[in-house]
């Protein structure tokens, strides 16, 4: 255990003390991730956003609540990094854009990722949102067709659970009834 938590603890450890992107982070540098050498779920989200920057804390607003009731998974199991991995594809927020949250940046994933996934082995990867399908599966032109035509095991890709992607979320029934209890039925024993 503790060989393989130490490339874990070691690439967290600098990853917090990232300043990569500094003069593109008009709230300044907060790394948002939470990565445990026991994890075998790791959830890759786009970028924290404004709450989880202030909270230092992901998915600490409405979004993050839709997102543990579709996994079915309690605060407490959520926030537990030895069961849940986070991992941003952009560790800071980034900002706004147009009205909205800017893009998460481009550096975090080429940088930090490959580290730090190759160090905990995940069983099982969460994409959730775009920038996560784009960057982990990019053969899917689409969000939806990559949730409806993806077959790699080690991938589950889910639409961001933010507000905006209710009129998604309407058009598109069959994600919460048939395909979220596929992704929960998977995901559970995962964590326990």
């Amino acid at each position: 255990r503790d060989l393989h938590s130490f490339p874990t603890r070691r690439s967290s450890d600098l990853a917090k003390q990232c300043s990569l992107c500094i003069e593109h982070l008009p709230y300044g540098v907060n790394p948002i991730f939470s990565i445990g050498p026991q994890a075998k779920v790791v959830l890759i989200g786009q970028a924290p956003g404004l709450i989880a920057h202030q909270n230092t804390k992901a998915f600490s607003d409405k979004s993050g609540e839709r997102l543990r009731q579709w996994l079915h998974i309690d605060t407490t199991t959520f926030y537990d990094e030895n069961k849940l991995a986070i991992m941003p594809m952009g560790f800071c927020f980034p900002g706004y854009k147009n009205g909205a949250d800017a893009p998460p940046r481009k550096e975090c994933a080429p940088t930090w990722h490959e580290k730090m996934l190759h160090a905990i082995q995940p069983e099982l990867i969460l994409l959730v949102g775009r920038y996560a399908q784009q960057y982990y599966l990019p053969k899917y032109r689409t969000l939806t067709d990559a949730i409806k035509n993806n077959c790699d095991e080690k991938f589950a890709v889910l639409p961001h659970p933010s507000g905006r992607n209710n009129r998604w979320l309407a058009q598109h029934p069959w994600f919460e009834t048939e395909y979220l209890p596929h992704v929960v039925e998977r995901l559970t024993p995962l964590l326990e």
